[in-house]
């Protein structure tokens, strides 16, 4: 697929790059050449901060030039400035209580040859760890023809995150590990739900993999996950910090009406 010039997604792109180098991100990629050189493909990412999508886009455009389009939430959109980058972009909200238009677009853009971002876990994972998936990514692999590319990213977590304030000094040198699994093939016929657990599993393989190549010792750190010894929220925790900050804000917009 041959790319138009979009000055808006390279001008994200040099702003990316300029405060990672000015951050001095490590970055790590394990399985680089798992990433699509051509034609369409889901990228199925996990969610532990709010940066992912960026060092992801990072990552491909130095590895090979790509772009990648992300499927993010209608909310970021409504921001005016970062809504305006985020179409500029050619990124596709995703409106929760109605989703269908951003699923069609989704699978025209992989027909066509794009590289499509997905969170199967429809949010960052407070715990780090993975949580269920939504079968989107395997439903939209399946129906556009596309491989289905898992890619864990271990670290990001430290620059930006949910309900943790992070200090300039412990934003600076950290190393980020991605890895980047095998191509998934899902047929039109396969079951979308075991396909999607499928997913997950590999996905958990690939995070203990990261994990254990990250360079920084975890155990007693705020950023990794309670099982292993760190002292980040368990799923349990999160899950219920989560339902609570879901609850304040229903009731806020019940106010403003």
């Amino acid at each position: 697929m041959k790319y138009r010039n979009e000055p808006i997604y390279t001008a994200a792109i040099a702003t990316g790059r300029a405060m990672f180098g000015a951050l001095r991100v490590r970055r790590t990629i394990i399985g680089a050449e798992n990433l699509p050189a051509s034609g369409g493909a889901v990228i199925a990412m996990t969610h532990f901060g709010y940066l992912e999508f960026a060092l992801v886009e990072w990552a491909l455009w130095l590895h090979n030039r790509r772009r990648i389009r992300f499927m993010a939430k209608k909310n970021v959109f409504d921001k005016p400035i970062v809504g305006s980058f985020m179409r500029n972009m050619k990124h596709i909200p995703v409106d929760m209580k109605a989703g269908a238009t951003a699923y069609a677009a989704a699978v025209k853009a992989l027909k066509s040859g794009e590289l499509i971002g997905v969170f199967p876990e429809a949010g960052v994972s407070a715990s780090y760890t993975i949580r269920d998936f939504k079968t989107g990514a395997a439903r939209l692999a399946a129906e556009a023809g596309v491989p289905l590319v898992p890619l864990v990213l271990w670290g990001g977590q430290r620059l930006l995150t949910k309900n943790r304030k992070i200090t300039l000094s412990e934003r600076t040198n950290v190393p980020v590990v991605m890895v980047v699994g095998d191509p998934i093939t899902v047929a039109p016929t396969d079951d979308a739900i075991e396909a999607t657990a499928k997913l997950k599993t590999t996905m958990e393989g690939l995070l203990e993999t990261a994990q254990k190549s990250y360079p920084v010792e975890g155990a007693g750190q705020w950023w990794f996950p309670r099982h292993l010894g760190g002292t980040a929220p368990t799923p349990e925790e999160a899950a219920a910090a989560d339902a609570a900050r879901d609850l304040r804000r229903a009731e806020a917009a019940r106010k403003d009406k």
